[in-house]
């Protein structure tokens, strides 16, 4: 596991304890084994920055671009013991064809002091692009809960603008116009004219790729939120992709045990339920979750992944000083994934007969 060791001032490093909440980045020096990069530095995320073990922004100052990448995020995965469910879920996005940030475990010191296990994501923005060879194009988050392509937040309550929940990553403001229109489509068109115009602005194999996605991990919350929207050029097209899913493979983003079947298999937000009223993208969509459900998200493919990530952890879990159980604990969570995936595949396939 590589290590990180960052290196701060400490009135930066209180200025950031002052206030948990801010965003501006501090100035810090980052070394990776024998190299050194001047960064800017700050807290991420939302519930995580009221933990004792927070997570991190990091903006390469000098040189720009590391390994390609200008901005990279280290993930505490606080509240999941077995600090694995975040990569495991973007990993698989990617294997079954969606868009997703690439991941690794670090081992991170800040000023001499071992912070412990982090998780390494790509930053999903025009850098990711340009890796990965795709078409220049805006990038726009779904920052909360009011993404949920409706025109009233998740309290019923009418929002007071349609991008609300929405925030450009790259591009311009008026880049969220497209946006808005969509969203105003989504609700205000006949189902006749949302089946023959839909499929001109949103990438439908690929959104039903990703709502696989969220349904088979049961991330509760993903449908309104811990997603991004890109528009590729070439194809004029939206495209989805994941983030932050530590929530997920029998747990909430607490921590908490939820049950297999808490998440249906038709899933749930605005958008989704008028595609899957056209009756050719419901089909496509069982099409993609059944092939899925055969292939990817079953016991065979994916246990020897879930082992090889947990005996990679395994040797680091007493050098993390957030971590309080032991090695036998981090296996029994092993289980918990492994029973979640039988149960769930088990679950999602009975459920097909209802789509």
């Amino acid at each position: 596991m590589l290590k990180y060791e960052i290196f701060i001032n400490p009135k930066w490093l209180q200025k950031m304890e002052d206030d948990i909440w801010e965003d501006e980045h501090v100035p810090a020096l980052l070394k990776i084994g024998d190299n050194r990069y001047k960064i800017g530095l700050t807290y991420r995320g939302n519930v995580i920055r009221k933990k004792k073990k927070k997570s991190y922004n990091i903006i390469f100052q000098n040189p720009y671009l590391v390994d390609g990448a200008h901005e990279i995020h280290l993930n505490a995965e606080y509240d999941d013991i077995s600090l694995s469910r975040n990569k495991l879920s973007l990993d698989f996005f990617d294997r079954i064809g969606v868009i997703s940030p690439r991941s690794k475990h670090v081992l991170v010191y800040m000023n001499g002091f071992c912070k412990g296990i982090y998780l390494e994501l790509e930053s999903f923005d025009q850098q990711l692009l340009k890796k990965r060879n795709l078409p220049d194009g805006p990038i726009i988050y779904a920052t909360n809960y009011f993404a949920n392509f409706s025109l009233l937040s998740p309290e019923n309550e009418l929002k007071s603008s349609l991008d609300e929940g929405y925030t450009i990553k790259y591009g311009e403001q008026n880049d969220l116009s497209l946006l808005e229109g969509f969203i105003e489509m989504i609700n205000t068109f006949t189902n006749e004219e949302f089946e023959k115009e839909v499929g001109k602005i949103l990438d439908i194999d690929k959104y039903l790729r990703w709502l696989a996605g969220v349904v088979c991990t049961q991330n509760f919350d993903g449908f309104i939120h811990n997603y991004a929207l890109y528009q590729n050029r070439e194809t004029s097209l939206f495209e989805i992709t994941p983030w932050d899913y530590d929530g997920t493979w029998g747990r909430d983003l607490h921590g908490r045990t939820l049950e297999h079947d808490f998440v249906p298999i038709s899933g749930y937000n605005t958008l989704t339920g008028r595609i899957l009223h056209i009756h050719q993208y419901r089909l496509q969509y069982k099409e993609i979750l059944s092939s899925i459900l055969e292939n990817h998200f079953c016991l065979e493919t994916l246990e020897p992944i879930i082992d090889q990530q947990f005996q990679t952890l395994k040797p680091y879990i007493r050098t993390d000083p957030y971590i309080n159980r032991d090695e036998e604990y981090f296996d029994k969570e092993k289980e918990v994934i492994l029973t979640f995936i039988m149960k769930r595949n088990g679950y999602l396939k009975k459920e097909m007969a209802s789509l």
